[in-house]
């Protein structure tokens, strides 16, 4: 026979919750019961994947204290483990112990949270201990209640040795229903997605690589409804100024990043060749090192100009935008393109 101890307290000396799980610990020990305790404060890093241990135990004893309200983030960050990542074939047999102390007020709240959780968990539930203490050394030495914690242990022997028949109840049909659409992996698919979710470097990652992908699609949705690349070129093509006589070129380096604004970094960017003389305009993809002026910006800059919130010159003396070339035929592009809001 296993049982597993989870305690959900912050440890402190003073915790009564520490004395009662001490003795129930030893009692089942005496009797030739394997215990296993986890001390949740300390495996705060790994809480996610100790969903997994359940299903390797006879029963299990979910222990913490009411400091002020509730059961406390490890104890509900563990029972979200639970659900999510527990083998649930294995937890149909396994008998959960709530054991509750209080500080203040609402062990018996926390108990009833206790047993419906475990129930729409999959598990089956077997007695309870709970009480108020208000002073921890009168509990711990009162011969009475230490009887009560040597009956409630024995009574944790007995119902898992006999294998005691619990009722079903309204709750497993919210579990059924919570089930119906959920995706069902097998045992080792669950203890290694719990590996993952535990890993803090795998899921900030994960995080990233999400946002990373959900920036991109918008991007491409964006752009696909602006007409694709070719809404770079027809852009700067109806928002010229033909009456200007102006004769020379330029390439805009338009990148994806904002942090690539050097003009020798131009990977994953679209260059844009202006040819311009007088009242005429060729716009094109390509290069022109040649190019009078060679200016470079993210895409966020350049849709701040072409929507007439800034210019190119602004956009050049705030360092949003970089470029070589003659300065007079930087300011020349404010004059060749009229952009309004």
């Amino acid at each position: 026979m296993r049982v597993n101890i989870y305690y959900g307290g912050r440890g402190l000396a003073d915790d009564p919750t520490l004395t009662v799980i001490s003795k129930i610990q030893d009692i089942l020990e005496e009797l030739k019961v394997k215990v296993e305790r986890y001390n949740l404060y300390e495996l705060k890093n790994k809480i996610t994947s100790l969903g997994s241990t359940i299903g390797d135990c006879d029963g299990v004893v979910l222990a913490t204290t009411v400091e002020w309200v509730g059961m406390g983030g490890y104890m509900q960050h563990f029972l979200d483990s639970c659900w999510l990542y527990a083998d649930k074939s294995k937890v149909e047999d396994v008998y959960m112990f709530p054991v509750v102390l209080s500080r203040c007020y609402g062990e018996r709240e926390v108990v009833n949270a206790f047993n419906n959780s475990w129930e729409i968990i999959g598990g089956k539930l077997g007695n309870s201990l709970s009480a108020y203490v208000d002073n921890v050394s009168d509990f711990e030495f009162n011969v009475d209640y230490n009887t009560f914690i040597e009956k409630f242990s024995e009574n944790i022997y007995r119902t898992i040795s006999k294998k005691a028949l619990t009722l079903p109840s309204s709750t497993s049909m919210i579990k059924k229903n919570l089930l119906r659409d959920t995706i069902h992996l097998t045992p080792q698919e669950n203890e290694q997605l719990s590996k993952f979710a535990a890993d803090d470097t795998f899921v900030k990652t994960q995080k990233e690589d999400i946002e990373y992908l959900s920036a991109m699609y918008k991007e491409l949705y964006d752009s696909e409804s602006k007409g694709g690349d070719q809404y770079y070129i027809d852009v700067l093509k109806n928002n010229f100024n033909n009456s200007s006589k102006y004769l020379g070129s330029y390439m805009l380096i338009i990148s994806d990043k904002k942090e690539q604004t050097s003009i020798t970094d131009s990977s994953s960017s679209k260059k844009l060749v202006i040819e311009i003389s007088g009242s005429n305009i060729e716009v094109s993809f390509g290069e022109k090192l040649d190019a009078d002026v060679i200016g470079k910006m993210d895409k966020e800059t350049f849709e701040r100009i072409v929507s007439g919130q800034t210019s190119f010159q602004r956009s050049f003396m705030a360092g949003d935008m970089t470029a070589k070339g003659n300065l007079k035929d930087l300011k020349m592009l404010d004059e060749l393109f009229i952009f309004q809001k």
